[in-house]
């Protein structure tokens, strides 16, 4: 298989612009979240963007072996169509969660975002067995992210 550099790099872009964008939408809302009781396991805040980043770049790659792959186009777009999906609720979550402070909503929102996440793996699994298990840290730490979401949600209720 030849690597595409420039496919490589705008699958990779992808994840990581989206995320930034969240964050930028979100930053002045850091503050309020450092006064909110937190649930035990809770990692110290620098923690976040670098689990963050790993788990765009895994997902960016994940994304390109899809791609790139010599499956069928349909079986090609309607993997990538639900990464995009996820994608979109990756996106809002944060802004639900710090900016709005809806953090029950949130709590939910997140699950649909792991359902979401699941059946990309799923469907990216038909394709690559290597993107599918690129995915896996993503659904770990969205699961944990649950399990924090919804202990700020009832520590702060």
């Amino acid at each position: 298989m030849v690597i595409s550099g420039k496919k490589l790099l705008i699958c990779i872009a992808i994840p990581l612009l989206t995320g930034l964008l969240a964050a930028l939408l979100t930053r002045d809302s850091m503050a309020a979240f450092d006064t909110l009781v937190k649930p035990p396991l809770s990692p110290p805040g620098w923690l976040f963007p670098v689990v963050w980043t790993i788990l765009y770049i895994l997902m960016g790659i994940a994304s390109y072996l899809v791609l790139t792959s010599r499956k069928n186009n349909v079986q090609i777009r309607r993997a990538l169509s639900l990464y995009a999906l996820q994608l979109l609720f990756n996106f809002f979550w944060p802004i639900l969660f710090f900016r709005m402070q809806r953090y029950l909503f949130a709590f939910f929102w997140l699950l649909l975002l792991e359902l979401l996440i699941l059946l990309t793996t799923l469907r990216f699994s038909r394709i690559s067995d290597t993107a599918a298990k690129l995915m896996i840290p993503y659904l770990i730490w969205v699961a944990f992210a649950g399990y924090l979401n919804l202990g700020i949600a009832l520590l702060n209720g």
